[in-house]
C-alpha cells in the first residue's frame, strides 16, 4: 500500500505546500506510520506525516519516535482530532466493523479531509503480501486495487478475503466484484504458459487479459503485483 501511495499520489502530495499526511490507527508499534514517513519523504520532502490512535498507551509508547514537525503522535479517532490532511491513511482499521458501521466512518472521514484531499482504506495480512483498498475523495470512491506478492497467491481471487468491508459480504455470483474476481482468474489460467518466466509476468499477462475483455483495468503498476479498477465497475 505504501508504494503504492508514493507512486500513485506523489503528484497530490506536490500539489500542496507542506502537505499533512495522517496515518490513521497505527496499532501497537509506530513502525508502519514511520515507514510511510520515510518513503513518502522520498516523493515529497515537505510532508509532514501525523500517526493519530484512539489509545493513549500506543500514543505515548510511539511519541519516543516523533520527530515533528515531519512526523509527529497524537491521539485521534475518525475525526481526526480536529485536523484536516491531504492525504488519509486507514489501513487494517475497519475490519472489525460492520458494513453500515464502516460506511458511515467513511463519510465521517472524508467529511474532514483538506479540500480536494483523499482517503486511501483497505485491509492486508500480517506480513503486507496480500492486501486491497479503496481510493475515495469528498464524493466517494474512486477505484479499487488489489495487490499481493504474487509468489504467495494461488489465484488472483485469493485476494476475496481482503476485501474492503463495502465488497467483501457481496463477492456473491451475480455482483460486479464477484465477476471481477472471476475474470481475473480467467486472466490467470489463460496465461499458464507464462509460469515458466515467473508469476509476476503471469499476473502481468491476467491483468492485461483482463483489460482485453473489456474492464478498465490500470496496468502500469501489474508487474508489482497490482490491478486497479474504477470503484464503478465493481461496486455493490
Amino acid at each position: 500500500m505504501d508504494n503504492w501511495i508514493a507512486v500513485t499520489l506523489a503528484r497530490h502530495l506536490r500539489s500542496h505546500d507542506k502537505p499533512l499526511v495522517i496515518d490513521l490507527g497505527f496499532g501497537a508499534s509506530p513502525v508502519t506510520t514511520i515507514e510511510l514517513a520515510t518513503r513518502l519523504a522520498r516523493v515529497e520532502p515537505t510532508v509532514r506525516l501525523l500517526g493519530l490512535e484512539i489509545d493513549p498507551e500506543r500514543v505515548a509508547a510511539a511519541v519516543p519516535a516523533a520527530d515533528p514537525p515531519r512526523l509527529d503522535f497524537a491521539r485521534g479517532g475518525f475525526e481526526l482530532a480536529g485536523h484536516r490532511p491531504v492525504l488519509l491513511r486507514a489501513a487494517n482499521v475497519l475490519r472489525q466493523y460492520d458494513e453500515a458501521a464502516a460506511a458511515d466512518a467513511w463519510q465521517t472521514m472524508c467529511a474532514r479531509l483538506a479540500p480536494g484531499g483523499l482517503l486511501v482504506e483497505g485491509t492486508c495480512d500480517e506480513l503486507g503480501r496480500r492486501g486491497a483498498w479503496v481510493l475515495l475523495d469528498s464524493h466517494g470512491p474512486l477505484t479499487l486495487t488489489l495487490a499481493c506478492r504474487v509468489e504467495d497467491v494461488e489465484r488472483p481471487s485469493d485476494l476475496a478475503e481482503r476485501l474492503p468491508k463495502a465488497l467483501i459480504h457481496h463477492n456473491v455470483p451475480g455482483t460486479r466484484i464477484h465477476a471481477f474476481l472471476r475474470e481475473l482468474d480467467a486472466g490467470w489460467d489463460a496465461a499458464a504458459s507464462m509460469r515458466a518466466f515467473g508469476p509476476r509476468q503471469r499476473w502481468s499477462a491476467a491483468v492485461r487479459a483482463v483489460r482485453a475483455a473489456g474492464w478498465p483495468v490500470e496496468t502500469a503498476r501489474a508487474r508489482f503485483g497490482e490491478v486497479t479498477v474504477p470503484w464503478l465497475c465493481v461496486a455493490p
